[in-house]
């Protein structure tokens, strides 16, 4: 089974994940994959397992990997392909959504959809005037609305340029996510803390 979701609903994304895939599932960056780690991942084996159960995110930033995906179709494992963001005009697409289910798990629009936006554009080159910026709409957004915005446009920053920054930010997004899901910090806080930090990733 190979299934593709996208949208920046990631709670709702998560809970069909949960139960298509159990919560006891690999997690795979795609940003990070090779060629030579395909058939590992799409038909290696497990010692436990016959069938192994595996979340890829982000895999259509890393392009010449996404491409290849309908290469793979036929894996005997459960395969969900998570991206916050899809391009319906490409190639790959147009195959694959013949062949494969996408399902869109989509948040309502925010009221300060750009300013999010300026926010991380500002993050990148001056991090306390983004935490500025951000106190200013914070009280009236949700926070994981907010980080899915961050993480779109970060991922669109990469497909425009595949560069080492670029490259950094999606993997300190990727920590981030894992916080915010994990721990009890104020969500609001480890969000400030991370437009700190990306002025001065290389």
């Amino acid at each position: 089974m190979v299934k593709v979701f996208y949208g920046n609903d990631r709670i709702k994304a998560k809970t069909e994940i949960e139960k298509l895939l159990g919560k006891d599932y690999e997690i795979i960056e795609g940003a990070e994959l090779t060629e030579q780690d395909l058939p590992s991942v799409f038909f290696g084996t497990s010692l436990f397992a016959s069938t192994r159960n595996i979340l890829i995110r982000d895999l259509s930033t890393n392009k010449a990997i996404f491409n290849r995906l309908p290469d793979y179709l036929n894996t005997p494992h459960n395969v969900i392909i998570f991206e916050l963001s899809l391009d319906k005009r490409s190639a790959a697409y147009k195959e694959l959504n013949k062949k494969v289910d996408f399902v869109e798990f989509k948040l309502p629009e925010i009221a300060n959809f750009n300013v999010a936006f300026d926010v991380f554009r500002t993050a990148k080159t001056d991090g306390k005037k983004a935490v500025a910026m951000l106190d200013k709409i914070k009280t009236n957004e949700d926070p994981m609305m907010f980080f899915g915005l961050l993480a779109s446009q970060a991922i669109k920053d990469y497909a425009k340029k595949q560069g080492t920054k670029e490259k950094r930010v999606l993997k300190e997004l990727s920590k981030l996510d894992i916080l915010l899901k994990t721990t009890s910090s104020q969500p609001w806080l480890l969000i400030e803390s991370f437009l700190l930090q990306v002025s001065l990733l290389r």
